[in-house]
């Protein structure tokens, strides 16, 4: 696969449902209320039950590992946290939309930014996936 600065991965949209939390929640050991309680979560001042930062984080590179060719070709991954995903209590949940875009290439490797949107907001900042290319 030939990778050039510019080449926009195609996007990714993930929806988010109270359940999905429920399950992350069990599979990950993380039972924080705001995950699962409007009570909870207002009383911490936010807009209502958040998805897992680290859910948001992985649901992410998917934008990437899913066109690489291989994905053991992800070599780094970061992100910085700037909104919460606020999953309401209804059957529709949350979408983010994951898009991504060849930022730098070279000796190897290219640097990927990648943006989330839930709603109008971006909710990941520096977001970059570092692959190797072949």
């Amino acid at each position: 696969m030939t990778i050039d600065v510019g080449t926009e991965l195609p996007p990714l949209t993930v929806t988010f449902r109270r359940e999905d939390l429920v399950r992350y929640a069990g599979a990950s050991g993380d039972f924080n209320p705001i995950h699962w309680s409007d009570r909870m979560a207002a009383a911490l001042g936010l807009p209502g039950v958040i998805a897992h930062g680290m859910l948001t984080m992985a649901s992410a590179v998917r934008v990437v590992t899913d066109w690489l060719d291989d994905p053991a070709d992800l070599v780094e991954y970061g992100v910085r946290f700037t909104k919460p995903v606020v999953v309401p209590d209804d059957d529709k949940g949350t979408s983010v939309t994951f898009s991504a875009k060849v930022d730098k290439v070279a000796d190897g490797l290219a640097e990927i930014d990648i943006t989330a949107i839930a709603g109008e907001e971006k909710v990941l900042g520096r977001s970059r996936a570092v692959v190797r290319v072949q």
